[in-house]
């Protein structure tokens, strides 16, 4: 993969990378800042229920964020767009929709029947 290529990639990591963290600390700040009293059962199950379903999105987002930091790291060393699989390229759709991914096409649909067999 050429040059130009790989800092287009770094590029649209480091957007998301941001945005993501920009997002987990007004979750953050939000979550401390809010000391709500209802008196009402039904509106506290209702503010509880809304911040675990956040709670639930922040968590994939923090395992997206990892996943970020590890596809920065395989550009930094050479290794970005090489199937942890079969160690050929991925294909360029492929990483133009999900560029923090480690495996090709084939590998992938091989993991997840496997996944479902066993």
């Amino acid at each position: 993969m050429d040059a130009k290529l790989l800092e287009e990639y770094r590029t649209i990591l480091q957007t998301q990378l941001d945005d993501l963290l920009r997002e987990a600390g007004k979750t953050v700040s939000g979550m401390t800042d809010e000391h709500e009293n209802f008196p009402d059962p039904t509106d506290r199950a209702s503010m509880e229920s809304e911040r675990n379903f956040e709670l639930r999105i922040r968590d994939r987002e923090r395992r997206l964020i990892s996943k970020i930091r590890d596809a920065i790291k395989r550009i930094d060393d050479g290794t970005f767009g090489i199937c942890e699989g079969c160690e050929e390229e991925i294909g360029g759709a492929r990483l133009k929709a999900r560029p923090v991914t480690t495996l090709c096409i084939e590998c992938k649909t091989d993991q997840e029947r496997q996944e479902r067999i066993g």
